[in-house]
C-alpha cells in the first residue's frame, strides 16, 4: 500500500479494526448550513451505504442499453459488505482499485452468503474464496510496446486505437458502467472514461481526423446525464456519486467547430448537467449551502466541489483510512472532503489543504475542500449559463434570459471574491473563513482560457505565472512543493493547455510558445529515453534527460490519453520542432485583447 500522507511513516498501517461493515444509511446533503459543526470522531469508522445510483433528487430511471451488459446496481461496497471490508484490509491487492473493479464470476448475493457461512470455518482462506469467485480486470503494465524508430508524433496516433474500448467489452455484474459507443481511456489503471480527462483526449482525436470517435465520446456523456442526472467522474459504479470539471459544454463546442454536430443538439443535456451543479441554490439563504451550491453574504450563488457519500473512495480504501485515522477531525468530513478533491481532478494538492507553515510537509487531514470555491469550477459554470442563454435564444427558449442574468451575476461574483488585484492573479475563495486563498495555481488561467478576464487582468496574470510557476518543464500546477500529486514540482498535460490557449487569447503569444516549447521539450525527452508517454511529468531541472512525476496514491501511469493529445494539438500549433527544444524564460508579453477562439 502506499503511503498517501506524508505526515505518516512510510507504511504506516490504518489501525486494526478501524472499519465495520457499512451500515444502510442512505447518504445525505449534510450541506445545509453555514459551516458543519463538530461532531465527536467515532470510535470506529462507518461506511455510509450508497442509494442503487445516485443521491440526485432528479435523476431520471436509467436507461437500458439493448444487448449490452448492465452493470451492478449497487457499489462494491455496498453489494459485498464485510467481504469488501475484509478484502481491502487484507492487503490481497496493492491497489485499492483492483477488488473494486473485479468482475463477479456468479451471482453477487450468492457470493456474500457464501462468505458468511464460509469465512468462520476451519482453514478457510480469503485468498483463494476471492481467486474462486471474481475475475481481476486486466491492467497491462504497459498499454502499449513502442517502437524506438517511431517519431513521437507517430507513437501518438498509433496509441489511440490501443487505448479505444468498445461497449461490448463491459462485463456484467460489474461496477463497470455500461455505455452506447466506443470511447478512450486514459491508459494504465484507469480503464474506464474519466469526464474531464476526456475534453482534452478529443483535442488530440480532433487533431487526427477522428470525428466520428469525437461524436460517439460525447453521445456516451449525453447518456451518462439522460440515464444519471450527471456526468459521474468516471464510468463505474462507485463514481456516481459524484461529477468532475463541467466541461461537457467544451466538449459539445468542439463538435460544433469540427462541423461534426451542432451544439445545440446538446441543450437537453446542457440543461440537465447545469440543473445537477445548482440542485438546491433556489431558495438558499444567504451563509448557507446544499451540496454543490453556497449562497455567500450578498445573495449571490457560487459552486464548490462536493460528494453525495461520506464514505471512504472504494479505489482509495485504505488510503482514506489512513488519512482519516490520523487527522485528529471527524471522520466523515474527512473522507467528503477527499471525495470533493477527487471530483476536481485536483486529488490531490496543498490548494485544498490547510497551508503548512515553511519547510513542514502538507497534511492531507487537513483537507477543506468544501470550505473551497474554485475560481476555475465557477469560471466554467459561467461558460455554460453563457452557452446556455445563446443556445437557448436559438432555440427560442424563453430561459435564455435567465441564463444570461445567472451568468452576469456570477462573473461579478468571481470579479469581487476571486480576483486578487495584489497578486495580479485570480485565486479560490475560503467560503467558510471568508478570506482569498493566498497560494497561487494554474487555476488562474481559467478564466483566460474561457474569456471571463478583462485585459488588464490577462496582463496580470501572464506577469503572476511567469514569474511564480513557469519552470524548466512547462507551467507548474502550484508554486508550493507538498509531496501531492497536484503540486510543484509536478506539471499536468490539461493545465499546460488551458494555460497556452488563455494566454494567446489575449495577445500573450510569446509566454503562450514559452510554455508550450518548454512542456514539449520535457514530454519528447522522456520518450526519447523511454519511448513511453506518461500521466504526469515532473518539469524542475533532474539530470540529462525528463522524468515522470512523482507522489499520489498510485504508481505513475503509462498511456497516457491526455498527455497524448495535449501534445498532439501542441505540435500542430507550434510545430514538432518545439518538442526538440528548451528555451529560456522570456518576459511576459503586452497585454491584448481577447478574441481567439478556443481550440
Amino acid at each position: 500500500m502506499r503511503n498517501s500522507d506524508p505526515t505518516l511513516p512510510p507504511g504506516a498501517p490504518p489501525a486494526a479494526g478501524a472499519y465495520t461493515v457499512p451500515r444502510t444509511d442512505p447518504a445525505t446533503p449534510d450541506g445545509v448550513g453555514a459551516v458543519p459543526g463538530p461532531s465527536a470522531a467515532p470510535d470506529r469508522v462507518h461506511a455510509v451505504a450508497s442509494p442503487p445510483l445516485v443521491t440526485h433528487r432528479e435523476c431520471p430511471a436509467p436507461h437500458v442499453l439493448p444487448g449490452c451488459a448492465q452493470s451492478d446496481g449497487l457499489s462494491p461496497a455496498s453489494r459485498y459488505g464485510e467481504l469488501f471490508v475484509d478484502v481491502q484490509h487484507s492487503g490481497l491487492f496493492a491497489d485499492s482499485k483492483t477488488f473494486p473493479d473485479c468482475i463477479p464470476n456468479c451471482d453477487p448475493e450468492l457470493i456474500v452468503t457464501r462468505y458468511r457461512e464460509q469465512r468462520a470455518t476451519p482453514g478457510f482462506s480469503l485468498a483463494d474464496f476471492v481467486q474462486a469467485h471474481f475475475t481481476r480486470a486486466s491492467v497491462p503494465e504497459s498499454h502499449y510496446v513502442s517502437d524506438p524508430a517511431s517519431t513521437l508524433h507517430a507513437h501518438i496516433e498509433s496509441l489511440w486505437p490501443v487505448l479505444t474500448r468498445k461497449p461490448m467489452a463491459h462485463p456484467p455484474r460489474s461496477s463497470l458502467l455500461p455505455l452506447p459507443h466506443r470511447y478512450v481511456v486514459p491508459g494504465g489503471r484507469f480503464g474506464e472514461l474519466y469526464y474531464w480527462d476526456s475534453y482534452f483526449t478529443m483535442l488530440g482525436l480532433a487533431g487526427s481526423g477522428c470525428g466520428d470517435l469525437l461524436l460517439e465520446m460525447v453521445q456516451n456523456f449525453a447518456y451518462l446525464l439522460d440515464t444519471y442526472g450527471l456526468v459521474p467522474n468516471g464510468t463505474r459504479n462507485y463514481y456516481l456519486s459524484r461529477s468532475q470539471p463541467p466541461v461537457f459544454i467544451l466538449m459539445v463546442d468542439l463538435l460544433e467547430r469540427e462541423q461534426v454536430a451542432r451544439a445545440i443538439d446538446f441543450l437537453p443535456q446542457l440543461r440537465r448537467e447545469y440543473a445537477f451543479w445548482m440542485d438546491g441554490a433556489q431558495g438558499l439563504r444567504p451563509g448557507h449551502a446544499h451540496r454543490r451550491a453556497i449562497c455567500l453574504a450578498d445573495g449571490v450563488v457560487l459552486n464548490r466541489y462536493w460528494d453525495d457519500r461520506c464514505c471512504p473512495r472504494e479505489e482509495a480504501f485504505l488510503e482514506d483510512m489512513q488519512t482519516a485515522m490520523y487527522s485528529g477531525r471527524p471522520h466523515h468530513a474527512v473522507f467528503r472532503d477527499l471525495r470533493a478533491a477527487a471530483e476536481s481532478g485536483w486529488d490531490f494538492s496543498s490548494r485544498w489543504l490547510d497551508t503548512p507553515a515553511a519547510a513542514q510537509p502538507a497534511n492531507l487531514g487537513t483537507i477543506r475542500t468544501t470550505a473551497m470555491l474554485p475560481v476555475d469550477l465557477n469560471a466554467l459554470l459561467w461558460h455554460l449559463e453563457t452557452r446556455l442563454a445563446e443556445l437557448c435564444d436559438q432555440a427560442g427558449d424563453a430561459d435564455a434570459g435567465d441564463y444570461r442574468a445567472a451568468a452576469q451575476r456570477r462573473k461579478e461574483a468571481i470579479m469581487q471574491t476571486m480576483w486578487d488585484d495584489a497578486a495580479g492573479a485570480f485565486v479560490d475563495y475560503d467560503w467558510c473563513r471568508g478570506e482569498p486563498r493566498r497560494c497561487l495555481t494554474a487555476a488562474t488561467v481559467m478564466p483566460l482560457f474561457l474569456g471571463l478576464a478583462q485585459p488588464a487582468q490577462a496582463q496580470a496574470v501572464a506577469q503572476a505565472i511567469a514569474a511564480r510557476l513557469l519552470d524548466q518543464g512547462g507551467l507548474a500546477t502550484t508554486e508550493l512543493t507538498s509531496g501531492q500529486q497536484w503540486d510543484h514540482p509536478n506539471g499536468w498535460a490539461p493545465m499546460q493547455w488551458l494555460a497556452v490557449r488563455g494566454l494567446a487569447r489575449y495577445g500573450h503569444d510569446t509566454l503562450a510558445r514559452e510554455i508550450a516549447q518548454r512542456w514539449l521539450a520535457t514530454v519528447a525527452s522522456l520518450y526519447t529515453h523511454e519511448c513511453k508517454l506518461v500521466e504526469k511529468y515532473r518539469i524542475e531541472p533532474c539530470g540529462e534527460h525528463a522524468k515522470g512525476g512523482g507522489g499520489g496514491e498510485y504508481p505513475l501511469q503509462d498511456g497516457f490519453g491526455w498527455t497524448n493529445a495535449v501534445a498532439s494539438a501542441l505540435m500542430a500549433l507550434y510545430g514538432d520542432v518545439a518538442a526538440t527544444c528548451r528555451v529560456d524564460v522570456g518576459d511576459a508579453d503586452s497585454g491584448g485583447q481577447p478574441g481567439h477562439p478556443l481550440s
